[in-house]
């Protein structure tokens, strides 16, 4: 679903206008998405909640990107959240969403903010957005005490507070007043300073994260066929129907196939990955992470 060639203002008059989705419809919709890939129930989805995409989008007009650039970027999180949406998890699709129409957002915002690309680390976002309040506060606070912070104990502060190194600080303020670095200046005035272009993140995977994630992957793979074993043989059909296959089957084929009705097979699938669940957990507690 594409929104472009809308206005900003018309696409917010059309977003108010449309319906609010009751807890049921909106299960109802995810479920004939989910399940049977949908396309009217995921554009009723996402038209019902273009009005909490547009809402978080203008949160972000003080960063300078165009209005209709950040609507775009938060309609992608839109529909991201609803491909990803699991209707299972008892969540409303409103929760879920927020994090994935932000998180989009937030991305747009750092790649176009400055032509030099120091990385977008958790750590990074997290001090790119809340930079200036903590500051502000900071200063606020060493007013109230008759104190007064210079730059570098400021930065320092900064960085404590935040949770990041002091040079992410000093190279994030300098994006921030709009100006970027030369990629070979060095970091302090110390000659032997660190040049700015080794701070710049290298998105190509390690050596050695390449190799742990083989291993994670083996040990995954020998879990879940352990697993798999724990289910009868019913159980193994459907899951491996639903989850394995590259095009996943829908409910209703399998109910077909079965003689079974679709919600029957929507129990028997979960009660499947329920008794996965407690098998995968009795092996290692390591597993919660593949399980998150």
């Amino acid at each position: 679903m594409a929104y472009d060639g809308y206005g900003s203002s018309s696409l917010s008059r059309r977003a108010m206008k449309a319906e609010l989705l009751d807890a049921e419809t909106e299960l109802r919709l995810a479920y004939a998405w989910r399940d049977e890939r949908d396309e009217e129930a995921l554009h009723r989805l996402i038209t019902a909640y273009m009005r909490l995409a547009i809402s978080m989008a203008a949160k972000f007009k003080r960063y300078g990107a165009p209005m209709n650039d950040l609507i775009q970027e938060a309609s992608l999180g839109l529909m991201k959240a609803a491909d990803k949406f699991d209707p299972d998890r008892g969540v409303r699709f409103s929760t879920y969403a927020v994090w994935w129409i932000k998180a989009s957002i937030q991305d747009h915002v750092m790649r176009n903010w400055s032509m030099v690309r120091t990385g977008s680390t958790s750590s990074q976002k997290s001090l790119f957005f809340n930079m200036r309040r903590v500051q502000a506060r900071l200063e606020r606070e060493a007013g109230a005490r008759g104190e007064v912070l210079d730059r570098h104990q400021l930065r320092q502060q900064i960085a404590t507070e935040v949770g990041v190194p002091l040079h992410d600080v000093e190279m994030m303020e300098g994006r921030l007043s709009g100006s970027d670095f030369s990629l070979n200046a060095t970091q302090s005035t110390d000659e032997d300073g660190r040049a700015w272009i080794d701070t710049i993140e290298d998105d190509s995977a390690q050596a050695a994260e390449v190799v742990e994630e083989g291993r994670d992957r083996a040990q995954l793979r020998d879990w879940l066929a352990t697993a798999l074993l724990q289910l009868n043989e019913r159980e193994r059909f459907i899951v491996r129907e639903r989850k394995l296959r590259e095009e996943p089957r829908t409910l209703e084929s399998l109910g077909d196939e079965l003689g079974l009705s679709k919600e029957r097979v929507r129990q028997l699938e979960a009660a499947a990955f329920g008794k996965m669940r407690k098998s995968l957990e009795a092996m290692s507690p390591e597993v919660h992470h593949f399980l998150a």
